[in-house]
């Protein structure tokens, strides 16, 4: 059992979805863990570093890399910022003199329904209303950490939900981050597919493990004007688990 654990807000979490953070560490700490949230954290680097500006994106990691200093877990409520820390610090620091603290840094990330669901073995128990979801699983999540199936498996816990599977599972909804900037006609090609096949479900809301993926989602339903919900999934699990809410 883990007993302590840093959580790393991510920059899309602290500007747009805090209720999403503040659900995560909500959930770890009902389970028993000590949380800590290190005031000074910031970005972990990945616009920079995806745009090419590697020596820019050096001291932003850097900055992010001495919240972590004690030898515990960093749960991450967002695939691609975990993706970054856990999969391209490596390739940013090589032949820096800080190269082993970052490569320590990495190892103890875990994105946040892998930590509750590997880690924490969560057992969760609904009391909320019957209602019908459909999941957006992250690129990140599914191709570069293989955590997709979390999201599915504390889903599955929640006898009054009902998980409706989309036709477009496994395709990107085109945010990509700076990709949805630079590549804007793309991008908007494929977020328009996505949101068909989550509107074809007919669900009430669509959950997500990604907060880039709810904004770009989110954006594209409310300019459909759309009435189909998007939700973080560690808001939805504690909401609907939560004996107050």
């Amino acid at each position: 059992m883990t007993n302590q654990v840093y959580f790393m807000g991510t920059c899309l979490a602290d500007l747009y979805y805090p209720g999403a953070g503040l659900a995560g560490m909500q959930l770890l700490r009902r389970e028993g863990v000590e949380v800590i949230y290190p005031k000074k954290q910031t970005c972990c680097a990945q616009p920079a570093f995806n745009s090419g500006y590697r020596k820019d994106a050096l001291p932003v990691a850097r900055s992010l890399m001495k919240c972590f200093t004690k030898n515990i877990p960093i749960v991450v409520p967002s695939g691609s910022c975990a993706g970054m820390i856990k999969h391209h610090w490596g390739e940013l620091f090589v032949d820096e003199p800080d190269y082993e603290q970052a490569i320590s840094v990495s190892n103890r990330v875990f994105e946040l329904t892998e930590f509750l669901v590997d880690n924490l073995q969560i057992k969760l128990t609904d009391l909320g209303k019957p209602t019908k979801i459909a999941i957006h699983t992250s690129c990140s999540c599914r191709n570069e950490l293989r955590v997709a199936d979390r999201i599915e498996s504390l889903a599955s816990q929640l006898s009054n939900v009902d998980v409706l599977v989309q036709d477009r599972k496994k395709e990107c909804c085109g945010f990509g981050g700076t990709f949805a900037i630079k590549q804007a006609d793309i991008s908007g090609a494929m977020v328009k597919d996505k949101t068909a096949s989550l509107k074809a479900t007919n669900a009430n809301k669509v959950v997500s493990q990604d907060c880039g993926c709810l904004m770009n989602i989110g954006g594209a339903l409310s300019k459909q004007q759309s009435k189909l919900e998007t939700q973080h999934i560690a808001e939805f699990l504690w909401e609907r688990t939560n004996e107050s809410s």
